[in-house]
């Protein structure tokens, strides 16, 4: 039986661990604290494969440029962060241009075609709240209606249907809970949403029955080389012997492959959430609130507004003012929202590449290391595909999709082209 190493136990690397497992491998998951927790317990739970789209959009330089100034902004990058960013952010700015981006759409699209379907699969095995309500996106002006409506019909090809579109009146009779003056609203009714922390626990809890070790608490210090092999992971508690090793650290991606000699651009996109136990307001569907960009899921019990993006460097520094900013923005729309038996404020980070996309495959360094992150605000979502495509990857050399698009050394320049090569 072969023997694999992942390194991250967050949502890639518990949903990894779980298709190695049933391939057949024998699995070690590590990870520096507890398992799923970090930006995998606290994001909104969304499954949302129509939001493909890349985080560097056309149009997102100068509005980026402009919400820089401002801490409150859905975009806010530290300046006191910029001068060590700035390689980063040149190549993220870069980007934001309608071909990247519409590439970039395609390509995870494709990666998530079969997102709903592995869902359910896994539901078979694993218990967690999952709710298919569709998403509604909401607004307070009309104009912000059309590029919703683009970007869910570009997605047609991946068995969407197009998007319903409410008028005021419409939406209040689809959900009551809505109190703001909005102008309009789209319902996509493909879409589902999560509790993240109950797919976590159960991921565990599966795991640990059907025999992966798991390890808490381990740092990853190097990695033991023979030649073109990945032959062992070092760490402070030891050393763990592997046939294959995965990177699925989230945020600390670009630190563990360094250890290894591989250079990944991986920084922190940083995240907030208020999680309020039974609110006194009950929504029916999960809301993206577009113009102030704050996402909103209704689970048993609970209710959680969550979004951000703050570029500030690897750093769980809860920034009261970007908390506060999330308030305002779900006042506008949900009176009363925050009324309820308890309420918690959080802060997390997503893992992010330059050009929005996901670092997944191979490096050409190693026969045997692969990688499995920077999936941005998307983790939830793509987590089963994800997990799905690199476990048929590693058992079996091939890919049932193209991994060219998120070869995660693309912006090395010395190795790009190589993964290509060894897929073709």
């Amino acid at each position: 039986m072969s023997k694999a190493v992942i390194v991250g136990g967050g949502v890639i690397g518990l949903l990894s661990a779980y298709e190695l497992a049933r391939r057949g491998v024998s699995v070690t998951l590590l990870d520096q604290g507890d398992f799923g927790a970090a930006c995998s317990t606290g994001n909104a739970g969304w499954v949302t494969p129509s939001l493909s789209g890349p985080v560097p959009a056309p149009g997102l330089v100068w509005t980026s440029l402009r919400w820089m100034l401002s801490r409150d902004s859905p975009l806010y990058i530290r300046p006191s962060a910029v001068p060590r960013l700035a390689p980063w952010l040149f190549e993220f700015w870069r980007h934001c241009n309608p071909r990247d981006y519409e590439a970039g759409l395609h390509a995870t699209a494709e990666l998530g075609r079969h997102t709903f379907e592995l869902f359910d699969k896994l539901s078979e095995h694993i218990e967690f709240e999952m709710h298919k309500a569709g998403m509604l996106f909401v607004c307070l002006q009309r104009g912000s209606v059309k590029h919703i409506v683009d970007d869910v019909e570009a997605m047609r090809d991946y068995g969407y249907d197009s998007p319903v579109i409410l008028s005021p009146k419409e939406l209040r009779e689809f959900e009551p809970g809505i109190s703001g003056p909005m102008e309009a609203a789209v319902w996509v009714k493909e879409e589902r949403h999560i509790r993240p922390e109950s797919l976590m626990r159960g991921t565990v809890a599966w795991l640990q029955v059907n025999g992966v070790e798991l390890r808490p608490g381990v740092e990853v210090t190097g990695f033991r080389r023979r030649g073109r092999q990945i032959t062992a992971v070092e760490t402070r508690v030891g050393s763990f012997e592997a046939d294959q090793v995965l990177i699925a650290a989230g945020a600390w991606t670009g630190r563990v492959a360094a250890k290894a000699g591989v250079r990944i651009p991986m920084t922190a996109g940083k995240g907030y959430n208020v999680t309020v136990q039974n609110s006194k307001v009950s929504l029916q569907h999960p809301l993206y609130l577009v113009d102030v960009r704050v996402a909103v899921s209704p689970y048993n019990g609970a209710l959680r507004i969550a979004g951000t993006m703050e570029l500030s460097g690897i750093n769980t520094i809860l920034d009261t003012p970007r908390v506060d900013a999330l308030r305002r923005g779900a006042n506008r729309y949900i009176a009363g929202w925050d009324q309820g038996t308890a309420q918690t404020s959080w802060v997390g980070m997503r893992p992010m590449m330059p050009d929005g996309l996901l670092a997944l495959g191979s490096v050409p360094q190693y026969d045997n290391l692969f990688v499995a992150s920077g999936h941005a605000m998307m983790g939830i979502s793509l987590g089963p595909s994800t997990a799905a495509t690199i476990a048929e990857y590693m058992t079996t050399g091939k890919s049932p999709v193209d991994l060219t698009p998120f070869n995660p050394v693309r912006f090395d320049r010395s190795f790009t082209g190589r993964l290509a090569g060894r897929l073709s």
